[in-house]
């Protein structure tokens, strides 16, 4: 549940979001051309928006520029609302966690060697993976970056590691994420549920059942089970049952409140 203090932190940082969309977007939308055949957000197609449709009117939305624009940064306001509502309960929440540290050589060997498995086809069983990597060991230790999107501890000393990227990855992020998962196990030497990391899609373009979700690459290159929070699910954790439609709902409020002024502001320049 998103508490009333959280929820008044949301909506300010929200709100400011949009004002610095609509400043960086006034000159260019008042000469943009507007799409007519725009796709309709769709679960079958799997381009469902929800965060995008309760935030921005769909005149704006139109406007090919800015929905391009607005669709690239949209994922750090997931950020900050995650690191907002997670501070209700977790001891630390911070974004950009510099994770970086040692781990046996042979781990990194080992990580390089599962990556290309997978590459080739390997089905892969993500638990499995991490208890592989911690089984090496090695006298010669490597130093090696890592970075999570948003880091949490509880309070009982539990970590969480999160890659928040799009619900749908190219190949290439499909590879690197479980590259960069499995190399902050190996530093920090433990497993679950000591550390957890993840990578978390804040919402599902296909629906809202982990079985609806259907885009290819994440289906042929990740254990969506065990390797991916997407959805209510990542949102579950980070803030208890419910947090996923509070937040939505947040993002409605803001767009109900902020809609007229933006179609002003952007169209006629005000």
């Amino acid at each position: 549940m998103i508490n009333e203090e959280t929820r008044a932190a949301i909506k300010g940082y929200l709100e400011g979001f949009i004002q610095g969309l609509i400043e960086q977007h006034r000159p260019e939308v008042r000469r943009a051309i507007v799409r007519e055949d725009r796709e309709s957000y769709s679960s079958s197609r799997g381009v469902l928006k929800p965060f995008h449709e309760a935030i921005i009117p769909p005149e704006i939305l139109r406007i090919s520029s800015f929905e391009r624009s607005f669709s690239t940064k949209l994922g750090t306001t997931f950020e900050e609302c995650a690191r907002l509502i997670a501070l209700q309960t977790y001891a630390v929440a911070e974004r950009g966690y510099r994770a970086s540290g040692t781990m046996p050589a042979a781990a990194a060997a080992k990580i390089e060697e599962i990556v290309s498995r997978i590459n080739e086809g390997h089905t892969p069983d993500f638990p499995a993976l991490i208890a592989e990597v911690l089984k090496v060991s090695d006298e010669e230790w490597v130093e090696r970056p890592a970075i999570a999107d948003l880091y949490l501890m509880d309070k009982a000393g539990h970590e969480y590691f999160f890659e928040i990227k799009s619900p749908k990855p190219n190949k290439g992020q499909c590879l690197e994420v479980p590259e960069r998962l499995l190399r902050i196990h190996a530093i920090k030497q433990k497993n679950r549920p000591y550390v957890n990391a993840y990578f978390a899609m804040a919402y599902n373009p296909y629906g809202t059942r982990l079985e609806d979700y259907r885009h290819s690459f994440s289906l042929q290159y990740l254990d969506m089970q065990n390797e991916v929070l997407l959805g209510a699910d990542f949102w579950t954790l980070v803030g208890g049952e419910g947090t996923y439609e509070e937040l939505l709902e947040i993002y409605r409020e803001v767009g109900r409140e902020k809609g007229k002024a933006m179609i002003d502001a952007l169209a006629f320049g005000f």
